[in-house]
């Protein structure tokens, strides 16, 4: 997959996709039929598959003080698409030019003076341009104006409700990964570069790979069995282990991160890509009266984590 980030120099290789246009956040089952339609056009037209999306999110750029809502960061939603299929990823600076555009600007600027999209794909809520005043039905118009296709996708249901990254970072805050999950068609994954922590998982018995949730939204706090990817390097592959998400309150006062187990791993991971899946919340953070009582809940967690992730 080749990501475009600038709109200014394209390579004529990198123009006339079919192309889904969203944020994208999470990729979940109503983004994949975004996509999917775009695919379908894409077969048709002997087109390329692309999505353009847009970094920083629109509502990062105009209200940076909002609580973090994310459910991937920019490099865990390009793998994800990579992996199903994409093969342009068009991420747009969302800047001051790009946000102060008109609808038929963007329409006319973006989508077909620089990337000569040929078909368009969205979902029935797509707004865009300055002050989201551009609704789908007005794309559509653009699209028969200016020479691009325009298909308007209907939302997903499930039994659960409607499919929407709003009901999925509800599900994660309560501790409810397997319906996450079955929005997503994918584990929840928490992407990012294993940092140096207070190397208290090692003199517990349980060296731990440590990253920041920074920026993404907190599922809830505690314990999970996981699924774990090594993206690149000597260790690069698939784990099972076990997560604790959330400040530590054995130890004080701390950020929140992400400090995952490995089962059965022997290496060092310190600056590698990982990802890692939630698959089931297995207790809340707790704080114990003794580091024994505490050691003694850990292989009490990593043990039913291996029983829960042997049939998964």
């Amino acid at each position: 997959m080749k990501i475009v980030r600038d709109t200014q120099f394209i390579d004529p290789s990198d123009q006339g996709a079919s192309a889904a246009i969203g944020n994208f956040d999470g990729v979940h089952l109503g983004h994949q039929a975004v996509i999917d339609i775009a695919r379908a056009r894409a077969e048709q037209l002997n087109a390329p598959l692309g999505v353009m999306t847009f970094e920083p999110h629109p509502r990062e750029f105009f209200a940076p003080e909002t609580q973090p809502f994310r459910l991937m960061n920019a490099d865990a939603k390009a793998h994800r698409l990579e992996k199903i299929g994409v093969e342009k990823l068009y991420e747009l600076p969302f800047n001051s030019i790009l946000s102060s555009l008109e609808a038929d600007q963007f329409a006319q600027q973006i989508i077909m003076d620089s990337l000569a999209l040929r078909h368009v794909v969205i979902g029935q809520d797509f707004c865009f341009g300055k002050g989201r005043k551009g609704t789908a039905d007005d794309l559509r118009n653009f699209g028969d104006q200016m020479g691009f296709g325009v298909t308007i996708a209907e939302m997903v249901q499930m039994d659960m409700g409607e499919v929407s990254s709003t009901n999925i970072r509800a599900a994660l805050s309560q501790g409810r990964p397997g319906d996450a999950a079955a929005m997503l068609g994918h584990w929840h994954r928490i992407e990012g570069q294993v940092i140096r922590g207070e190397q208290r998982g090692r003199e517990l018995g349980y060296p731990t790979a440590n990253m920041s949730i920074s920026g993404l939204h907190p599922p809830k706090f505690g314990v999970y069995a996981v699924k774990i990817d090594v993206l690149a390097g000597a260790n690069a592959g698939s784990y099972h282990g076990a997560a604790s998400i959330g400040v530590r309150p054995m130890f004080g006062q701390n950020t929140a991160n992400c400090e995952t187990y490995l089962f059965d791993f022997k290496g060092d991971l310190y600056g590698a890509q990982i990802s890692v899946g939630l698959v089931e919340f297995l207790r809340p953070e707790l704080k114990f009266d003794t580091i024994d009582a505490l050691i003694t809940q850990m292989d009490a967690d990593c043990a039913k984590a291996r029983e829960i992730l042997q049939n998964v």
